[in-house]
């Protein structure tokens, strides 16, 4: 990193976390690139992908969303959701201006760019893979599930994700911002569904592991039904260990702000409860651990606070620079 340039920071995820994360960083002087995953087939995204055979937008249109500096207006525009009775129903208008632009232009990637251009993002977002893919589980019983909306509600445990079709090319542009990235920050998100696609794109996982930049992984606050049932901080880390060729993380950042019992009896209904965050283990793994009051509510929700983790993140970037140039 030159003197003039600002810090490099590669965010790897999807879902609803990944926005969140992004919101907080982008006011800081770094330069963002968010590596989103296009595995999403379900609702508005699985129907444009199945009828265009492109990749799935969804994941996209919210990573675009979070990084705009437009009127709100503009934004609530592009996230608006139609409730309608015909083929509209369900449909963001988001995803149709993203389709829109990658007929016209004919390639996903330059339809992301362009309308980078129209919302004034401020960073990159890069798809995990500019072609179709479909993730899969396979099942503590052997069974296989195929696509991404279906593997929560299996009812099995999961042993394994994989994608397909077995050759998936990554973008250079991708390859070239993960090796020259100040800091790595995987998460949070759906550990099967919304972290793991973009880090089985298999020169994506092999780029990161090996990095030079520390690589950091945001631990869910809570567990998820169909996909970390009971899991603990470092059943997350093993999974994710368990389905890459390397040992990467250097240091991941949990919650040790108690979450209020009425919230808890909510997400009860989801079967879903705090993670248990089992320091000892996690440091035995040679990780470090940065314990901290990063929660947020909203509307009886629990997210990430944004503020407080763009703040931590911004505070390892200059670690991450003082460890490369040693």
């Amino acid at each position: 990193m030159g003197i003039n340039e600002k810090p490099r920071i590669v965010i790897i995820g999807g879902g609803t976390g990944l926005p969140v994360l992004l919101r907080g960083i982008k006011k800081y002087p770094v330069d963002i690139t968010a590596i989103v995953t296009v595995a999403d087939d379900g609702g508005s995204s699985g129907r444009i992908r199945d009828e265009m055979d492109i990749p799935s937008p969804g994941d996209i249109r919210n990573v675009l969303a979070a990084l705009s500096d437009v009127e709100p207006l503009i934004e609530q525009m592009f996230q608006h959701r139609f409730k309608t009775t015909n083929e509209l129903a369900g449909h963001s208008l988001g995803n149709l201006i993203i389709a829109a632009l990658t007929s016209i232009t004919g390639d996903f990637v330059h339809a992301i760019q362009e309308m980078s251009k129209v919302l004034n993002v401020r960073g990159k977002v890069l798809p995990a893979a500019n072609q179709s893919v479909v993730l899969h589980a396979e099942m503590e019983d052997g069974t296989i599930v195929s696509g991404e909306s279906k593997i929560p509600f299996s009812g099995k445990k999961i042993k394994r994700v994989f994608l397909t079709p077995d050759v998936i090319h990554p973008l250079s542009e991708t390859i070239r911002s993960i090796r020259q990235a100040d800091l790595i920050v995987v998460g949070p998100g759906s550990l099967y569904t919304s972290i793991l696609p973009n880090l089985l794109v298999p020169e994506i996982g092999k780029e990161v592991c090996n990095a030079k930049a520390k690589k950091v992984y945001i631990c869910n606050l809570m567990t998820q039904a169909g996909e970390t049932l009971d899991f603990t901080a470092s059943d997350h880390v093993k999974a994710i260990y368990d389905h890459m060729e390397c040992s990467f993380i250097d240091t991941i950042l949990v919650n040790n702000e108690e979450v209020p019992l009425h919230i808890q009896e909510k997400y009860k209904e989801e079967l879903a409860k705090p993670v248990v965050y089992d320091v000892e283990r996690l440091l035995s793994l040679g990780i470090d651990v940065i314990y901290d009051r990063i929660i947020s509510y909203r509307n009886g929700v629990i997210r990430h606070d944004t503020e407080k983790v763009a703040k931590i993140l911004y505070s390892l970037i200059y670690q991450s620079k003082k460890k490369i140039n040693q």
